[in-house]
């Protein structure tokens, strides 16, 4: 079985997200689609999800680096992030549930 919730992200944008508009962010597994990461995350966290926006990153230009054995070219890592939005009233405690 898989796993679909990868990780919390908790950065300041995400932390802004989650106080002002009750939305966490979470990495993903990339073929994971929006109901199953609802599901997911309100059997994880035991919450209701009102919404789930989705983004993929990675796949794009690949990044070269300078070393002392020449130019290497690096494909960047494919991941998905999933923004949910919990019903009001609801929160997640990230720091806790581990």
């Amino acid at each position: 079985m898989r796993t679909i919730i990868k990780k919390p992200i908790i950065t300041e944008k995400a932390t802004g997200l989650s106080e002002a508009f009750n939305r966490f962010t979470f990495a993903v597994d990339r073929t994971a689609n929006k109901i199953e990461i609802k599901k997911a995350v309100e059997k994880m966290y035991g919450v209701q999800i009102t919404d789930v926006r989705t983004m993929n990153y990675g796949g794009g230009k690949p990044s070269t680096k300078y070393t002392n054995r020449g130019v290497v070219e690096q494909p960047s890592k494919k991941w998905k992030k999933a923004v949910v939005t919990v019903a009001d009233g609801e929160t997640i405690d990230l720091f806790n549930n581990f």
